[in-house]
């Protein structure tokens, strides 16, 4: 694949990891107070796996720590409110 093909990729993972601040940060105003919206943990796997693809393109060990260790707590965030959920359903 080419570089361009590669570059967009990388500009694809940064646009999703960082919406999930304007999630967050909108999801804080509507309810006046600090809140982590389930969206903002769905788009910080989304862009954290795009940024790791890309991270392993470039064979960037730095880069590719820092996003596999990411994706361990964005699963786990989303393990822990599924599970709340089921709790609360019950």
């Amino acid at each position: 694949m080419s570089d361009t093909f590669w570059i967009v990729v990388g500009f694809a993972g940064q646009l999703l990891f960082t919406s999930r601040f304007l999630v967050q940060w909108l999801a804080s105003e509507r309810r006046r107070e600090s809140v982590v919206p389930v969206a903002f943990w769905w788009l910080s796997l989304a862009g954290g796996l795009t940024l790791l693809t890309y991270a392993l393109y470039r064979q960037d060990p730095v880069f590719i720590l820092g996003q596999g260790m990411g994706l361990f707590i964005y699963l786990r965030n989303l393990m822990l409110l599924a599970r709340s959920a089921r709790e609360k359903a019950a």
